[in-house]
């Protein structure tokens, strides 16, 4: 694990867990699987503490454990998936842009509790829906649900296995979840029947609450007289593979369309969309299709004959970049979606724009020049990319300081003498990659402690900020009068409003900025495992 992965795992763990299990989290990052015992002297934590942090990486799958055959449990933190601690908001607002609210508060709630059964996570988010609503109407639980059922069949979300044994170091009473799902597991997206109806209910009052709590705990201690819920041990947490699937699939289809047009971009679409789940979020290819079935399934709007679709396929697959291919050697009417090559041209592309961005158009044009020809000596750079000699020598060697391009040595003669030596000068993407994901990682990381310098200087503004809307939503709740309420508005001065102004205007600039940079992450990170898994 690089320092910069590191690092930015580090400020993850912090901003959303806090110092304790950053601490706990970082010991497990820098040493590897330690058990217990070694987690508390190197943190210097108390052991409860240490628990109770290996507790909350445990139950949002950022850590697992593995009990020894000789020796105490050993703990193992799980960088990869720390990382995506990152990307919570865009799963967020995937799910809002698929399937509404519902959709957007239910992964909300799994991803805020790491897991929960379903009659928790619907009632949880039956009762918010019902806070925001007007006029005193409550939200339907039945809706809630079918949102839930719609998450599962498209694989959204998807159950926790049953949770082994847990290891001595944990309390008995935390509720530990169990590793990552088997993909052989064919029942992970099943739904459990149960009789979820009638409407959301409003908290009433905190005396309310403490009655239930009182209610529950004196059950719990009578032998637990009450009947468990339907779903009780049956556990479901976001399928963060789906949403990556998802990333990718619109990734290509902007592609698509912006080197065709509409209508290619929805042929490719529809593909996708019938292979997604028949498609496992590692394979190479789609599932392949026939150009009947595909007629079949494209949306309403498009009214194109099959002879017009035919072309579009035909098109597609004549295309150089290869993202549509004839399934098998016959060459027959079937068709799927070549995945890698179109991660391999997404990941080219980011590369090339990187370039371009930081070297100007010239070096760009050397960079593709080199992509496309694969080697190539200083000459017949400068021919072909019709460069003056002294521009394009310092332009290859900027690029070759950054590690961008590669110089690969061919000797004539076993002595290696310069003057009997090729240089040629090739690109190689998958270091380009790494190195460019690297940096990424370092990019982010300053942006968050960007953000938390910018939050720190601004504390006592945003402190005082606070306390007045507080005060202001006190007097507006009990009817108090405009005068009255400017009076307490007039407390924040117009040089403080300012400061405010310009504090919210850099974090937006900063939070749109990593959001942008999780972007070409994201397709670095796709294009890297996609080439690691192929034989």
């Amino acid at each position: 694990m690089t320092q910069a992965e590191l690092r930015l795992c580090s400020l993850l763990l912090r901003e959303n867990f806090g110092e304790i299990v950053e601490k706990v989290g970082n010991s497990l990052l820098r040493t590897g699987p330690r058990p217990l015992r070694l987690l508390v002297g190197d943190t210097g934590l108390l052991p409860d503490q240490v628990k109770k942090a290996l507790c909350v990486l445990l139950q949002h799958g950022l850590a697992r454990y593995a009990p020894q055959p000789r020796g105490p449990v050993e703990y193992e933190a799980r960088s990869r998936r720390v990382l995506r601690l990152l990307r919570y908001p865009r799963y967020i607002y995937t799910a809002k842009t698929l399937y509404g609210d519902p959709g957007e508060l239910l992964v909300e709630e799994l991803l805020l509790h790491g897991h929960l059964p379903m009659s928790a996570a619907v009632a949880r988010v039956a009762e918010r829906l019902t806070e925001t609503m007007e006029d005193g109407k409550s939200m339907d639980v039945s809706e809630v649900s079918a949102t839930f059922v719609r998450l599962a069949d498209t694989h959204f979300i998807q159950r926790c296995p049953a949770p082994p044994a847990l290891p001595p170091e944990v309390p008995p009473d935390a509720r530990v979840p169990p590793p990552a799902p088997a993909s052989e597991d064919k029942d992970r997206f099943l739904v459990p029947r149960l009789g979820l109806g009638g409407k959301g209910k409003r908290r009433h009052s905190c005396d309310e609450e403490e009655e239930g709590e009182h209610r529950a705990k004196r059950q719990k201690q009578e032998g637990g007289s009450s009947e468990p819920p339907p779903d009780d041990g049956i556990y479901w947490q976001v399928n963060l593979e789906r949403f990556h699937q998802h990333f990718r699939d619109q990734a290509l289809v902007s592609a698509v369309a912006s080197r065709m047009d509409q209508t290619s971009s929805e042929v490719v679409r529809t593909m996708l969309r019938m292979s997604e789940v028949t498609t496992a979020s590692g394979a190479s290819h789609t599932q392949p299709l026939s150009s009947n079935e595909i007629f079949r399934s494209l949306p309403a709007g498009y009214n194109i004959s099959k002879a017009v679709l035919d072309q579009y396929l035909a098109l597609l697959a004549d295309d150089p970049l290869e993202f549509v291919g004839k399934a098998g050697d016959s060459g027959g009417g079937t068709y799927t979606v070549n995945l890698h090559k179109a991660l391999v041209s997404l990941a080219t592309a980011t590369l090339e724009s990187i370039v371009e961005e930081r070297f100007g158009s010239r070096c760009a044009r050397i960079f593709r020049l080199l992509l496309r020809k694969k080697h190539l000596e200083q000459k017949q750079v400068e021919d072909f990319a019709m460069i003056p000699a002294k521009e394009a020598k310092d332009m290859l060697y900027r690029m070759l300081s950054e590690n961008l391009v590669a110089l690969q040595e061919i000797p004539k003669t076993p002595d290696h003498a310069p003057s009997r030596t090729f240089y040629l000068y090739t690109v190689n993407v998958m270091a380009a990659a790494r190195m460019l994901l690297h940096r990424c990682y370092q990019s982010v990381a300053n942006l968050m402690e960007r953000r938390h310098h910018e939050m720190r200087e601004n504390k006592r503004l945003l402190e005082k900020s606070q306390r007045v809307e507080a005060i202001l939503a006190s007097m507006q709740a009990t009817g108090a009068e405009a005068a009255q309420l400017h009076e307490v508005e007039e407390m924040i001065t117009g040089p403080e409003r300012q400061q405010l102004e310009n504090l919210k205007r850099n974090v937006n600039k900063i939070d749109a900025s990593e959001n942008q940079v999780d972007e070409t992450i994201f397709v670095l990170e796709a294009f890297i495992e996609s080439t690691m898994k192929r034989p």
